[in-house]
């Protein structure tokens, strides 16, 4: 057994909000560069290049890279054998949300209630996946979610006499129907399988792949290949002024279904494909 101070953790959070707010993760940058040398737009190129001065200057700056903090997103990877310490862990993932925000004076984005509400403040509350693992460890992961691109994404439960064409017709009319609004180039995040309540949270973890990573199915990493090069056929291109570069990468996680649905979700986030994680 292992002993974990909330306070640790509500520190970790902090820490990930600022630096996920102004710092482009390495992977998410490099994939910027490598597409500015390979949209045949001009005006897309220099829309690229865009994207990569305001990362540079966001980071030497320690500013926001979007002026939409998002919702933050924090998946916890509980290690069974950890006993936590010091108080509520939801309190303390959200006092470090709270400081994080705070200090960095990032933008708070969240509504105390659906409709008529009030904003917060400091951007609590955080939406919290947590799951157990094995080992005695704590894997946090912090995604601050912009509005916009998230607004694009959908949710379909197929029948499986529809199959495979139909869910990759879906998921290339998801991106079409987003447009410029998602802010592409994207990272396509797709679930399938499992239910209604629970292939949402499997194509949001899919954005939290390093891009350049493929699935370990070799069927599914080629589902991701073909996907990419069709969304990126339909020539939306960066920001939406046109161009090859619609999306970076399609991402897709899988889980077990019953036998007679195929739950589909599609999850788009937006080029500030903000994220980072630290193991406690």
């Amino acid at each position: 057994m292992r002993t974990v101070d909330v306070q640790d953790l509500a520190h970790t959070i902090a820490n990930l909000c600022r630096t996920a707010n102004t710092i482009l993760p390495p992977d998410v940058y490099q994939a910027i560069q490598a597409a500015v040398m390979r949209e045949t737009s001009p005006i897309g190129r220099m829309t690229l290049e865009e994207i990569r001065d305001n990362a540079d200057y966001a980071r030497s700056e320690g500013i926001a890279l979007c002026q939409d903090g998002g919702i933050t997103m924090v998946f916890l990877d509980v290690g069974q054998d950890v006993v936590w310490r010091g108080g509520s862990v939801t309190e303390a993932v959200n006092q470090g949300v709270r400081d994080g925000y705070q200090s960095s004076f990032l933008r708070g984005s969240m509504l105390d209630r659906p409709f008529n509400g009030k904003n917060t403040g400091d951007n609590t509350p955080a939406i919290i996946h947590t799951r157990l693992v094995a080992g005695d460890q704590v894997r946090v992961t912090v995604l601050p979610k912009g509005g916009g691109a998230d607004n694009a994404s959908r949710l379909q439960i197929f029948t499986p006499a529809q199959g495979l064409d139909a869910v990759r017709a879906f998921v290339i009319e998801t991106v079409e129907k987003a447009g410029p609004g998602a802010c592409p180039p994207l990272i396509v995040g797709v679930g399938i399988g499992a239910s209604f309540d629970s292939v949402g949270v499997l194509a949001k973890r899919a954005l939290l792949r390093n891009i350049g990573t493929t699935h370990p199915d070799p069927e599914v990493g080629d589902w991701e290949r073909d996907w990419l090069d069709a969304i990126n056929a339909l020539g939306i291109g960066p920001q939406g002024y046109g161009g090859t570069v619609t999306a970076l990468t399609v991402h897709i996680e899988t889980a077990p279904r019953h036998i007679a649905s195929i739950p589909v979700a599609v999850n788009l986030q937006c080029h500030s494909a903000r994220k980072g994680t630290v193991v406690l």
